[in-house]
């Protein structure tokens, strides 16, 4: 138990209240009703082509903290835990907001874009495309920092963000235009927002 709270303890505070938010959305949702079900998710704020088109444009932020099933909400944050303070750590807590919702819209922009174009409608719903975005701008940063982020970290990085791709080919029922979107989302927004004497930490963070 104190293992646990020293763990705590030692999270940024903006990314752990993004993950603590999105736990408390899950926990409530499938008390009320079940999370795996698309119509359930739909009526509580998940991402519908059709709804957004129709002018429920706040679902595109709604669905970036909702999450279908035990499963997925747990790959989320325990990926997030981690790889979200990697950047609060370097660019600081506003910042780090800024990439983490932008970003995300971002994801959930063109996953809304490409179901316009090709008429297929699908339920959407998690934080994968905020996550993607983290990792987008922590690959930006790290690019920055060649040489202080070292070789063999860039590689790790860049294997990470492979497989966290191919998971997301592999995996059925996978937004992966919200990845995709979350991912160039986040490095862009690193290339406005991030400064380079933030990285004096960079090597140690990651």
């Amino acid at each position: 138990m104190n293992d646990f709270s020293t763990f705590i303890k030692s999270r940024r505070k903006t990314n752990l209240a993004i993950v603590v938010i999105n736990l408390v959305v899950y926990i409530i949702l499938e008390i009320i009703g079940n999370t795996e079900s698309s119509q359930f998710m739909v009526s509580h704020g998940a991402a519908y082509t059709p709804y957004i088109m129709d002018g429920e444009y706040w679902r595109l932020f709604t669905s970036m903290f909702l999450h279908f099933g035990f499963y997925h909400i747990t790959y989320n944050m325990l990926s997030l835990i981690f790889i979200g303070d990697i950047l609060e750590s370097i660019v600081g807590p506003l910042r780090y907001l800024i990439i983490y919702l932008g970003g995300g819209l971002c994801g959930n922009l063109l996953s809304l874009a490409l179901n316009v174009r090709s008429g297929r409608y699908t339920v959407s719903a998690g934080a994968s495309g905020a996550i993607f975005a983290v990792t987008g701008a922590i690959l930006y940063i790290a690019l920055r920092n060649r040489r202080r982020f070292g070789e063999n970290n860039m590689r790790r990085l860049i294997l990470m963000i492979v497989l966290m791709i191919m998971q997301g080919i592999v995996d059925k029922g996978v937004d992966n235009a919200a990845h995709g979107g979350g991912l160039a989302g986040g490095f862009l927004l690193a290339v406005l927002l991030y400064h380079p004497h933030a990285a004096r930490n960079i090597k140690q963070t990651v």
